[in-house]
């Protein structure tokens, strides 16, 4: 109780970390009743009048088609958070397995799944993903999920590889094993709760990559096909030239979200940074 007090006490005092949670939850709170506040679909071609610039009718205008651009991105936030979560989770997880087992076993077992991360970190993820997006006819976004998720885990898995080989020679490590503590509770009951901020920060992490790598593939136009995200948003936008036609309303706001909610996850992360290290607190 008194570290969660002393964790929140400092949290709300980062201006960086307070920044980041703000903007997240303002951009989460949309995502989850934005749909609420529109009853048109984002697919359906609602103003027969084409593009319209934002109006009280439609708050973020309409596309060339007629359809509704509000409608569009509050679905497109929902994505956008669901392949941050999922294939960032993904991501993390993976990493938190191979990492943990890699550091605590070492030997044998460590140099097998060394060879694996390194192999998987120098494949080019993004040819990678773009081969098996291309290939697929139908995608929808859980399946971008789980293509981001077993792509994005060597450099976490490294990371928390290291972490654990500094751990595991530490007193505390020594007498679970002279208890008869099995490995696999060591690792979990010992080691990972000595680890959880650096493991918040990793899922941090994964999450702003999962949203970049999804917002790539969807640019370029293989991203879900039975679904609407931001990135898709972006893709239509220049594909029908609303740049060229100064239809602003319909690539400005999914590419302001897309930064600013990656740019609020990383500020966090430094925000985090500075308040699980107290050499880095602000005074």
């Amino acid at each position: 109780m008194k570290k969660k007090n002393e964790f929140l006490y400092f949290a709300f005092r980062n201006k960086k970390f307070v920044i980041g949670l703000i903007i997240i939850l303002l951009f989460l709170f949309l995502a989850i009743f934005g749909p609420f506040l529109t009853h048109n679909d984002p697919f359906a071609y609602v103003n027969l009048s084409g593009a319209q610039p934002p109006s009280a009718e439609y708050w973020f205008g309409t596309t060339f088609f007629g359809q509704d651009v509000f409608s569009q991105f509050v679905f497109g936030l929902r994505a956008t958070f669901l392949v941050g979560l999922i294939g960032g989770g993904i991501g993390t997880l993976i990493g938190i397995l191979i990492g943990f087992t890699a550091g605590y076993r070492g030997g044998m077992v460590d140099e097998v799944l060394n060879i694996l991360t390194n192999i998987v970190l120098v494949i080019p993820t993004m040819a990678v993903l773009l081969i098996i997006a291309a290939y697929l006819q139908v995608r929808s976004v859980f399946t971008e999920c789980l293509f981001i998720g077993f792509t994005a885990w060597p450099w976490a898995a490294r990371a928390i590889r290291a972490q654990t080989f500094s751990l595991r020679t530490r007193d505390f490590v020594d007498l679970a094993k002279m208890s008869g503590m099995k490995a696999n509770k060591i690792i979990f009951t010992e080691i990972a709760p000595n680890m959880m901020s650096y493991l918040v920060m990793t899922f941090i992490l994964q999450f702003g990559g999962a949203i970049l790598n999804a917002a790539t593939l969807d640019f370029i136009g293989l991203g879900p096909t039975n679904a609407i995200s931001l990135g898709l948003m972006m893709q239509y936008s220049v594909l029908w030239g609303a740049l060229q036609f100064g239809t602003w309303w319909w690539f400005i706001p999914p590419g302001l979200a897309i930064t600013a909610i990656v740019g609020a996850l990383y500020t966090m992360n430094v925000g985090l940074d500075e308040i699980f290290n107290p050499k880095l607190r602000e005074m």
